[in-house]
């Protein structure tokens, strides 16, 4: 046990009734007014220098040690999901949003990070910027940060970056990580087909662009199955598909195909956005058809820097043992807006397995439920991987 994870047994309390606080005003997207007041006053009274965002309600905090050295990166997300809370939990929110994603745990476990690393002010060799972020669920509340001045917050870059970022279905208690990439880049793409409609006994008189789109499904998954390398593939999804027929004898104009790309190099992603798009259009001009593709890049690939994850693994296997710490095989399909931070910063993100005996479901769900009796550790990791890499040793 660390000197942090001493001094942190004594938080939880505290931090579990800040946790669930959060967890009952759930918010989503970029503005969480009531939850960036949470955080504005539990930041109070430790010497911080504290700023908020122009264009979403993010939170910074600098803590500026008491010898000169370095700034280290802490980051947390603020935002909530549109989901209805089904956990029956006694503090479960109860307007429609949830943090079914865990972050009212990493608001909480930052929290007690500040507060550990405060009480240590004077013997911190270095600088460490809290970041709070609303806006990880599909806002890019990294990114606009970022733009707003995220890595300026200290007066000086940080050197590195680090999150921990929770998961139901691990082990509570246990660690997992790997270098390189940790979580896919996601994108997204909004096929349209068009045809010329008419009626549904005469088919032959206009061109259908139903069967069409039909093709087109099947043209995505054989693209990724034959098109790409095994070794950096894809995860292609048809997410949805829709017509602007309302009638049962009326053939459709139009049939618009959504679809979700996952990848793991920043090669294949722009492989598929430039060769996808010419196969489809192919197939729909050989059936007469026309073809818009409107595609949108969202988070690129999280990539944890491999000097950066030797000394996170160091670290925590230091503290808790290689029985509870594990490299995982292969990146995670699902996304994480930290990617942007890490393309700036080297710096990692760690997974922590918050999952509570005999009651697991995963994120995202409306039934996720999470032990918090591990925030106290949560909020002793990311001391010890702040004061690690600001004195080149551990606490």
């Amino acid at each position: 046990m660390t000197a942090f994870a001493a001094a942190a047994a004594g938080l939880v309390p505290e931090l579990i009734a800040v946790r669930r606080e959060l967890h009952a005003l759930a918010e989503t997207g970029l503005q969480l007014p009531r939850t960036q007041a949470v955080l504005l006053r539990e930041l109070q009274g430790y010497g911080l220098e504290v700023s908020t965002g122009d264009g979403l309600s993010s939170v910074t905090a600098v803590l500026r040690g008491g010898r000169p050295g370095p700034v280290v990166l802490l980051r947390a997300d603020m935002d909530a999901l549109p989901i209805t809370e089904a956990t029956g939990l006694d503090f479960a929110a109860t307007d429609g949003a949830m943090h079914a994603c865990g972050h009212d745990l990493h608001m909480a476990g930052l929290l007690g990070t500040v507060r550990l690393l405060a009480a240590r002010r004077d013997e911190l060799a270095g600088t460490v910027v809290f970041m709070f972020q609303p806006g990880e669920e599909g806002f890019a509340g990294a990114r606009l940060m970022l733009e707003e001045g995220l890595l300026d917050a200290a007066g000086a870059a940080p050197v590195a970056a680090y999150a921990l970022h929770v998961d139901t279905m691990t082990d509570a208690g246990t660690f997992v990580t790997r270098p390189g990439p940790m979580m896919a880049s996601v994108s997204a793409a909004t096929v349209t087909v068009r045809g010329t409609g008419g009626h549904a006994a005469m088919p032959h008189q206009g061109v259908d662009p139903v069967p069409v789109a039909a093709e087109l499904v099947l043209a995505v998954q054989t693209f990724g199955a034959r098109r790409l390398p095994a070794t950096d593939p894809a995860v292609l999804s048809v997410t949805g598909i829709r017509s602007d027929s309302a009638a049962g004898n009326v053939l459709s104009e139009t049939v618009t195909l959504v679809l979700n790309v996952r990848t793991f190099s920043a090669t294949t992603r722009d492989r598929v956005r430039d060769e996808l798009p010419a196969l489809l259009g192919g197939i729909a001009g050989a059936h007469e058809s026309t073809l818009d593709v409107d595609w949108v890049d969202s988070y690129p690939v999280t990539v944890n820097d491999p000097r950066e994850t030797d000394l996170v693994l160091a670290t925590l296997r230091a503290a808790h043992g290689d029985e509870r710490v594990s490299v995982l095989a292969a990146p995670s399909p699902a996304s994480e807006d930290f990617a942007y931070v890490l393309e700036r910063v080297p710096g990692v993100l760690v997974f922590l397995g918050v999952a509570p005996a005999g009651r697991r479901a995963p994120l995202h769900s409306d039934r996720a439920v999470f032990d918090d009796g591990q925030l106290g550790l949560h909020a002793a990791t990311l001391a010890d991987l702040a004061w690690s890499r600001l004195h080149g040793r551990g606490a």
